[in-house]
């Protein structure tokens, strides 16, 4: 089993680098966005935009799908956040002020989400769009399969 994990340090964090990195660029990072950013980092396992609807609702009563959609794009805009297609869902981003492709390895049992972002991969993806005459503008690459938790869990 994996060691506890304080996932308050990683909503910390992440509002941390975004508060930084809306001051560097002159955005403001609102109350709203703040809240949003904290939900998404609320845990590992990607959130859909209306859990994170209802869970604003506490705070906003008056939230609506829109705040929560502007808010979520807002935060990919800044590579805060990244959003998991295949759930139709999204996940904090662990190193946003660096520019890159993002991998994800997606347990299928537990829904946990964690970036791979391997150089490496997004590489080989360009370079084999490259030879096929297409450019890769955007990668988002989903693997799923069992985390080492649910791999190793005891089979009923």
């Amino acid at each position: 089993m994996s060691p506890p994990h304080d996932h308050q340090h990683c909503i910390d964090t992440a509002i941390e680098t975004a508060a930084s990195l809306c001051a560097e660029q002159g955005m403001r990072f609102t109350p709203i966005r703040r809240r949003v950013l904290a939900l998404v980092w609320g845990g590992h396992q990607p959130v859909g935009a209306y859990g994170i609807l209802d869970a604003l609702k506490a705070a906003y009563p008056r939230a609506a799908p829109p705040t929560v959609y502007r808010a979520l794009d807002f935060l990919i805009g800044l590579g805060l956040i990244h959003r998991i297609e295949s759930m139709n869902a999204y996940v904090g981003c662990t190193h946003p002020a660096e520019r890159h492709s993002g991998q994800f390895l997606i347990c299928s049992q537990c829904r946990a989400a964690v970036e791979l972002d391997d150089p490496n991969i997004a590489q080989a993806v360009r370079r084999g769009a490259q030879r096929m005459g297409f450019e890769a503008r955007h990668q988002m690459i989903e693997i799923t399969g069992l985390c080492p938790d649910c791999r190793d869990a005891p089979q009923p």
